[in-house]
């Protein structure tokens, strides 16, 4: 086995453990995504505002999740027929500092630019 082929396995593996925390992490804050209820009836409540903020956040960071989920599936499944590491674009290869700083990156700096 090449070093290439020794260094996409070891990516996969952590493209893979990642998404695995994304899901865990999902699943233990969907309490903080349900709709707001107001009790009148507690001491020390956080005010209704408060509360709908804190779900509002609750939700933008699950998009996130979702968003960031998608990227190392798509990833994955390049690494798997053999094109990570080439541009969905135009077909050239991403420069290695680019997929450093980004694994799931899909296109190369000059088509992300539009």
């Amino acid at each position: 086995m090449s070093a290439a082929e020794t260094n996409l396995r070891a990516l996969r593996a952590q493209l893979v453990e990642r998404l695995r925390d994304l899901r865990d992490r999902s699943q233990t804050t969907a309490d903080n995504r349900r709709p707001v209820e107001l009790d009148q009836t507690s001491v020390g409540r956080v005010s209704r505002m408060d509360a709908m903020q804190g779900q509002a956040m609750a939700v933008a960071t699950e998009q996130r999740r979702h968003d960031e989920a998608r990227r190392i599936e798509a990833a994955i499944k390049r690494i798997e027929v053999g094109e990570y590491g080439y541009c969905t674009a135009c077909g050239e290869e991403i420069a290695e500092k680019r997929l450093a700083a980004d694994p799931t990156v899909a296109t190369c700096i000059k088509c992300a630019g539009g």
